[in-house]
């Protein structure tokens, strides 16, 4: 067993009608804020399961800190698709960040009774980088960012020159600065943003301090958390990481 068997664990699932495609969502726990939990790569929405992550949350969950949400992405028909361009990944994209803030939000809300809720967001590698995005771009849904060892600019790996406003409002670089008004407010005031990364093998601490340093030359305030150089690119960082975070730093 991945998670103890007494802990709550939900499946549920719908045909998305902007993806056209069944997507699952897990729940685990009953009560607590609501954390939405990114997979890695290609994987699904077991992925964090699967790595025994949940495993090394699950006291937080039984304590009720927090209720936890893992979904699939689309990045193995967008962006780790080699059969289509650019410009498609990149409306797959957008097409799936519409997933999360009209389909999958209203779901965690209504699991939650909570119309109203602002949700945590985190993930780990490419997992970090959704979780990123989600939050600078809806920041009236999201109150907080967990991005561990994550990357934050599609430019240049991903896109190879091209950009629209697909590409343009999915790269957290780009549309950040000008970030304004009530959204804005809720970021300076009313959320959390912690950037994690290790610095040991495989891992890329330079985009972590990159997207800091845009972050302070914009006024956002945040925690960037440079782990040491024994922490590698791997799941059993996430682990520390993740709970570290929960159990020490939310306020949850």
């Amino acid at each position: 067993m991945f998670t103890d068997p007494n802990l709550p664990r939900d499946i549920f699932g719908w045909k998305s009608p902007r993806l056209g495609m069944d997507m699952p969502i897990v729940r685990y726990g009953k009560w607590g804020h609501a954390l939405l939990l990114f997979p890695t790569a290609q994987s699904d929405f077991l992925d964090n399961e699967r790595f025994w992550l949940i495993k090394e949350i699950e006291h937080h969950i039984f304590a009720g800190k927090l209720n936890v949400f893992c979904i699939n992405t689309v990045n193995d028909v967008s962006w780790m698709n080699r059969d289509i361009g650019v410009k498609e990944k990149a409306r797959r994209q957008q097409l799936f960040t519409g997933y999360i803030e009209d389909e999958v939000v209203p779901h965690i809300r209504r699991c939650l009774q909570d119309d109203d809720a602002r949700i945590g967001v985190a993930g780990a590698s490419f997992g970090g980088f959704h979780a990123t995005n989600t939050f600078f771009r809806r920041p009236d849904l999201f109150d907080t960012l967990l991005a561990m060892s994550a990357f934050f600019e599609l430019w240049p790996s991903w896109l190879h020159g091209y950009s629209d406003d697909n590409v343009y409002f999915n790269n957290p670089p780009w549309y950040v600065p000008g970030i304004g008004g009530k959204q804005r407010e809720l970021i300076d005031h009313h959320s959390q943003i912690h950037i994690m990364t290790g610095q040991g093998p495989w891992e890329k601490p330079d985009q972590s301090r990159e997207f800091s340093q845009l972050l302070w030359d914009n006024g956002i305030w945040h925690n960037l958390d440079m782990w040491g150089h024994d922490m590698s690119h791997d799941w059993p960082t996430w682990h520390k990481m993740l709970n570290y975070y929960v159990g020490e730093k939310l306020g949850w």
